[in-house]
Order: structure tokens, then C-alpha cells, then sequence
């Protein structure tokens, strides 16, 4: 049986290629993977929203699937509506579907603070409408944010178009020895391959928003599994 370990259920957006890929990629043994989408083809504040509304619906698909746990996969879906919105959305699932839900902005904040992490650096591929929206809601949860810089790109299917080293080079381009850590944020930015160089290379944690999500749903699944390759945050906690 798929599955015996733990079923996860995701939610993502129908244009993200990306996170599905990254988390099949390093599931443990026993840990099975199943995916619902929801509508969004560019990453703006009206289109995240309305992308939110539509979660119940892909969420009543999953529970046909006998998953444990949800995984909303959308950075910028679940911080868009400020303070708190992350858990409005996973509250608003819950109670529909009566399945524990978490979100991606839920896993980097636990995340986060595990590391220690109280000034931050963050890269996103976003626009400065988004980033200013994500500016907002890490300091509302307590963070310092040093800088924030993006690549400007609203287009869902170029931003899963990005190389890794894209990723690797803008953090590093970004770094000030201020920083506590640095966070890659965007379900749909492929970045497992440069976590570990980059914490290597410039001596902080690096969170990302994959990572952080598929660590905190394993935790959440009491899958209590170490993956060096996806930095410190998955071989110390």
C-alpha cells in the first residue's frame, strides 16, 4: 500500500510545476504524496486571493484520497491577506473537511524560529507589490527583515522556469553578515539542489519555502526523518 507511513495531501496552484516535484523527490520510504490544484496563472495580489477561496473545494478532493494531513502549497496565497491569514485558511479547511491542515507560510515561520532566526534576509522571484505583502506579514510575526529583493516576474510558469543557481546567486548577491538566515521564498522556485551549498558557503540556515513545508508536514505526520542534503533545518530539529 502506498502510503503506509503517512498520506499527505497538497494543494497547489494549477500552474505550479514545481513543488510536486521537489517534495516527490526526497518523500521518505512509506510516505506517499497526492495533489489537488486550484486555479492561478499570475502571482498577484487579486488572483491570490481569489486562488484562497477556491481551497475547500480542492481540499473535500484530497479527503477522498484517506490523507492525514493538507499541505496548503502557495507562499504568497497563504500570507496575502496579512497577520493570521494563513491560519484563517487552514482554520477554514479544517472545518470542512475535519483533516489537520498547514500551510506554507505556517511551516517557514515554525521554521524559522527553530533556527533561531530573528533577522532575515529574503529572495523571492516576486513583484514589489507581493514582496511588500510578504515585508508586512514576517514583520507582523516578529521578524526583522534586512532585505527583501525579487526578480519582478508575475507569470507563474516563468517563475517554475527558474534554474536553482538563480536562486543561489540573487541569496548570495543579497547576504550581510547581520543575517540570521536567509529565506527563499516560492513554492515554485526550485531550490533543494542549493541549500546545502549555500548554508556551506555564507554560514547561516537557509529556509526555503519547499523545504520548510515538506518539514513541517513530515513533523506534523511524526515522520521524523533527517535529509542532510536539505540543510540544517532537517539534520538538527
Amino acid at each position: 500500500m502506498y502510503g503506509w507511513r503517512g498520506r499527505l495531501g497538497l494543494i497547489v496552484p494549477s500552474s505550479n510545476t514545481t513543488m510536486e516535484m521537489e517534495l516527490h523527490g526526497y518523500l521518505p520510504e512509506g510516505v506517499s504524496l497526492h495533489t489537488s490544484r486550484m486555479p492561478l496563472r499570475n502571482v498577484t495580489e487579486e488572483e491570490l486571493v481569489k486562488m484562497g477561496s477556491l481551497a475547500v473545494e480542492s481540499a473535500k478532493l484530497l479527503r477522498d484520497a484517506g490523507v492525514e494531513l493538507i499541505l496548503y502549497g502557495c507562499t504568497s496565497g497563504s500570507f496575502i491577506g496579512g497577520k493570521d491569514y494563513e491560519k484563517e485558511i487552514e482554520a477554514k479547511i479544517e472545518d470542512e473537511v475535519k483533516i489537520p491542515v498547514i500551510s506554507t507560510s505556517t511551516a517557514v515561520i515554525e521554521a524559522l524560529k527553530i533556527l533561531d532566526a530573528q533577522s532575515i534576509l529574503v529572495v523571492t522571484p516576486y513583484t514589489d507589490e507581493i514582496n511588500q505583502r510578504e515585508k508586512e506579514f514576517l514583520e507582523a510575526n516578529e521578524f526583522e527583515v534586512l532585505d527583501i529583493r525579487g526578480l519582478g516576474i508575475e507569470d507563474n510558469l516563468k517563475i517554475g522556469r527558474l534554474e536553482p543557481y538563480e536562486a543561489y546567486r540573487l541569496a548570495k548577491a543579497s547576504f550581510m553578515d547581520e543575517a540570521d538566515a536567509i529565506f527563499i521564498s516560492c513554492t515554485n522556485w526550485r531550490t533543494f539542489e542549493i541549500i546545502e551549498a549555500l548554508e556551506e558557503d555564507l554560514g547561516v540556515p537557509v529556509v526555503t519555502s519547499n523545504q520548510a513545508s515538506l518539514w513541517l508536514a513530515l513533523r506534523e505526520m511524526d515522520v521524523m526523518e533527517k535529509i542532510p542534503e536539505l540543510g540544517r533545518l532537517f539534520v538538527e530539529y
